[in-house]
């Protein structure tokens, strides 16, 4: 399952929100940070793709995963390029609830305020 994960990451980072949907589960539950939780797979999809078009970028780095039958926990740092090419870092901790090989929850914990404040120098 890290593997696939992985691959999760790295199609988030190609901002490709069709990819992304792939791994996602008919009846999946999205929540990211704050935001009202979306549900279903396709209402996932476009709510990311809507997330997409807000940043010019994105880019992950893995801190720690821990992996167990029917769930994955993944600790990293985010970094987000602005469509001002300036850039904001920020630390997450995702949650993933799997069915089978598919996620079924997806818990996104960050503060994504600082993406949407404006860049200091």
């Amino acid at each position: 399952m890290e593997e696939k994960i992985e691959a999760l990451f790295n199609d988030i980072d190609k901002m490709d929100a069709d990819k992304f949907a792939l791994y996602l589960d008919e009846d999946v539950s999205f929540r990211f940070g704050n935001a009202p939780v979306v549900k279903g797979k396709e209402a996932v999809r476009q709510a990311v793709y809507n997330f997409f078009k807000a940043i010019k970028g994105i880019r992950h780095k893995k801190l720690r995963i821990w992996v167990h039958s029917d769930s994955v926990l993944y600790q990293g740092e985010v970094t987000y390029t602005r469509h001002d090419d300036s850039e904001v870092t920020l630390p997450y901790l995702n949650v993933f609830f799997l069915s089978g090989d598919k996620i079924k929850d997806y818990l996104i914990y960050i503060d994504i305020n600082p993406l949407f404040a404006p860049a200091t120098e």
